[in-house]
């Protein structure tokens, strides 16, 4: 696994959290309102927990109502996206373009100008403020 120059993984942050591997290499989900970055309003980054990679930036984070961080747009090349059957249901999974750490779901549902809601789960995410 390659880890971004800037970013938070293995070698920079330590090892995952048995949580945060249930979700980014199992395929998880944590529960609604449980993420401290629903809260989180401050400008910056959020990177992938697993290799630092640039997934979203505050400036396309928004309050969906569903409990899990949720954004209109990523950043370019930070995620990829693969048809989800999973649970008797079809949607799109987002996950990491460069470690394919799971990350959450692709809805069609989001506000304009993309009209996507890219529904993540906080645990698959770290934050970093901007300046640092």
């Amino acid at each position: 696994m390659q880890h971004d120059q800037n970013g938070c993984g293995q070698a920079a942050c330590g090892a995952l959290s048995p949580e945060q591997e249930h979700i980014l290499r199992g395929h998880g989900t944590e529960y609604p309102g449980s993420s401290p970055l629903n809260h989180e309003k401050r400008d910056g980054v959020y990177c992938c927990a697993g290799c630092g990679t640039a997934l979203f930036s505050s400036a396309a984070k928004y309050e969906s109502g569903s409990g899990w961080p949720s954004f209109w747009r990523p950043e370019p090349e930070g995620v990829a996206t693969q048809r989800d059957t999973s649970h008797g249901m079809v949607r799109t999974e987002v996950h990491c373009a460069r470690c394919e750490g799971h990350l959450g779901h692709v809805f069609p549902d989001g506000p304009p100008p993309t009209g996507e809601r890219y529904c993540i789960n906080g645990l698959a995410l770290v934050f970093r403020p901007a300046g640092t």
